[in-house]
C-alpha cells in the first residue's frame, strides 16, 4: 500500500485489521436473505451491471453481490484483509484502494456497495469520488449490520464495546450521515431487516466483540480485561450461560442514494 493511501485510512482500522484479519472473518455475522431483493430491486443489480464492494474487507459481503450476477470488483486498502478475501474467493476480482481514490474511470460502475464501512471514510471527498465513477442513476449504497440493543444482554454487551471506542467512527453514533445532504446524489433511502446470528458462543460473542477494530488493536493485556467482562456477562446471563448454541439479535440497516445528472 502506498504511503497516500495508508494516509487515507483511519490508525484504528489498519492496525486492528492488519493484526485481526483471520479473527474478524470468523467473528462477523451475514446478511439476511431479504437483502438481496434490496441489491436486485431497490439498487437494480444483476447480469450487466458492475457493482463495487467498497471497504471489502475479508470479503464477507461480497458473495451477497456475486449472487446477483453483476460483475463485482472488490476494493479493499488493508492488505492482509485482501489476502483473506482473495483466498475465501478466488474468483473475486480484488484491487486496493481507498475511498478517496477508486481505481475505475469516470462513470463507469452502476452501484458502489459499503458494507460496514461507509462510517469510516463518510466525507465529502469521499462521496465526490464515489460520485465520480458512478453512472448517471447509478446508486450508491450503505449497509450495516447493527447489534439490536433493545435486548438487554446486547445493550449490556455494546457498553462493555462502547466505553474503548476513542475517536473511532463508528456507525452508531450517527456522524456519518453529516456527509449528507450531498450535491449530485438523491436523499437518502433507509429500510430495516431483522435478523440473527447463530452459532457457538465463542464465535457469535467473543470473536465478535475481538473483531471489532480498536478491540483488535489493543494489547493482549487490555484484551484479557475486555474478555474478562465479557466472559462475565455470558455467565450472569440466563439466555447465554450454559448454552452451546445462541443467536445474536441484529438489524440490517441499508440506506440507498442515487446519482443525479
Amino acid at each position: 500500500m502506498t504511503n497516500n493511501k495508508t494516509d487515507d485510512v483511519h490508525h484504528a482500522a489498519t492496525q486492528g485489521y492488519t493484526k485481526g484479519a483471520d479473527t474478524y472473518a470468523k467473528g462477523r455475522p451475514d446478511y439476511p436473505s431479504e437483502l438481496a431483493g434490496w441489491l436486485t430491486g431497490d439498487l437494480g443489480l444483476g447480469p450487466g451491471k458492475i457493482a463495487v464492494d467498497l471497504g471489502a474487507g475479508t470479503g464477507k459481503f461480497t458473495p451477497r453481490l456475486i449472487e446477483t450476477g453483476a460483475q463485482v470488483v472488490a476494493v479493499e486498502p488493508v492488505a492482509q484483509m485482501r489476502a483473506q478475501l482473495a483466498a475465501a474467493l478466488p474468483q473475486a476480482d480484488v484491487r486496493e484502494g481507498t475511498a478517496q481514490s477508486l481505481p475505475f474511470s469516470d462513470a463507469s460502475v452502476d452501484a458502489v456497495l459499503c458494507a460496514q464501512s461507509f462510517h469510516w471514510f463518510a466525507t465529502r471527498e469521499a462521496l465526490a469520488e464515489i460520485r465520480r465513477v458512478l453512472k448517471p442513476g447509478g446508486h450508491l449504497g450503505l449497509v450495516w449490520n447493527v447489534r439490536d440493543a433493545r435486548v438487554d444482554w446486547v445493550a449490556r454487551l455494546d457498553a462493555i464495546v462502547s466505553v474503548r471506542e476513542g475517536d473511532v467512527p463508528r456507525y452508531h453514533t450517527g456522524k456519518w450521515r453529516n456527509a449528507f445532504p450531498f450535491e449530485g446524489f438523491t436523499e437518502l433511502e433507509e429500510r430495516h431487516m431483522p435478523h440473527g446470528h447463530t452459532g457457538s458462543i465463542e464465535d457469535v460473542i467473543v470473536k465478535r466483540v475481538h473483531s471489532t477494530s480498536f478491540i483488535l488493536a489493543l494489547p493482549p493485556d487490555q484484551w484479557a480485561e475486555v474478555e474478562g467482562e465479557v466472559r462475565a456477562l455470558i455467565a450472569s446471563e440466563p439466555a447465554l450461560a450454559s448454552r452451546d448454541v445462541v443467536t445474536m439479535p441484529y438489524v440490517t440497516h441499508a440506506v440507498r442514494a442515487t446519482r443525479i445528472g
